[in-house]
């Protein structure tokens, strides 16, 4: 069994925030290209990230992952964003059997019905029927920097509809509790928009109604 760096419950305290507090509540450069998103709506990862990178057009290194993955992981894979269908059927049903709980390219699936049928979380670049070759893979198990995120083995993934961030492992636990302090603001200042507050008095800005 992976020991992890993290709470044990941070699944549920990351589906429970979402991407967008926790990015806020990290104060680091962790937010990955908007461009990549999720396959369908939905679709939420939080799980340890086992980073890899494919060469343009070859998805050797997927394959190589399937057997050095940890369980409980998510494939974070870099492509330099070439688009191709380096992901499918058959890679999502290896991946089921190998406890792999998600995939983050930033080079294209396809097979989209089947996936979405098996409901497997996937967030990418693009969707593409192109093939891939087999013939090198630059890196497996290695962290390099993922579309604006550093991403090294065992760091938190967390994606949703908002977007995917990677946070650091030593970070995480840090993260969920000001993540959780964050929200709980939030919920006090809804409250107080609900009972006829402005945004202006509550964020203190309301010395810009005498301006403009």
């Amino acid at each position: 069994m992976t020991m992890l760096p993290f709470p044990l419950d941070f699944h549920e305290r990351a589906k429970a925030l979402g991407s967008s507090t926790l990015y806020e509540a990290a104060h680091l450069p962790c937010a990955v290209d908007s461009a990549i998103r999720p396959l369908f709506d939905g679709a939420f990862i939080a799980a340890p990230a086992y980073p890899l990178e494919c060469s343009p057009g070859d998805n050797l290194g997927l394959h190589l992952a399937m057997e050095r993955v940890p369980r409980g992981s998510v494939l974070v894979v870099g492509t330099g964003a070439f688009i191709a269908g380096y992901w499918g059927e058959v890679l999502t049903v290896a991946a089921e059997a190998a406890g792999v709980v998600g995939l983050v390219i930033d080079g294209g699936v396809r097979d989209v019905a089947a996936i979405k049928k098996r409901q497997f979380p996937v967030f990418t670049r693009a969707i593409s029927v192109k093939g891939t070759v087999k013939a090198s893979a630059p890196s497996v198990g290695q962290p390099f920097n993922f579309n604006g995120a550093w991403v090294a083995q065992g760091d938190l993934v967390v994606a949703d509809d908002d977007g995917v961030i990677i946070v650091p492992k030593a970070e995480v636990a840090r993260t969920l509790a000001e993540g959780e302090a964050r929200a709980y603001k939030e919920t006090q200042m809804m409250q107080a928009l609900s009972d006829g507050r402005s945004t202006l008095e509550l964020m203190n800005l309301a010395h810009w109604r005498t301006r403009g």
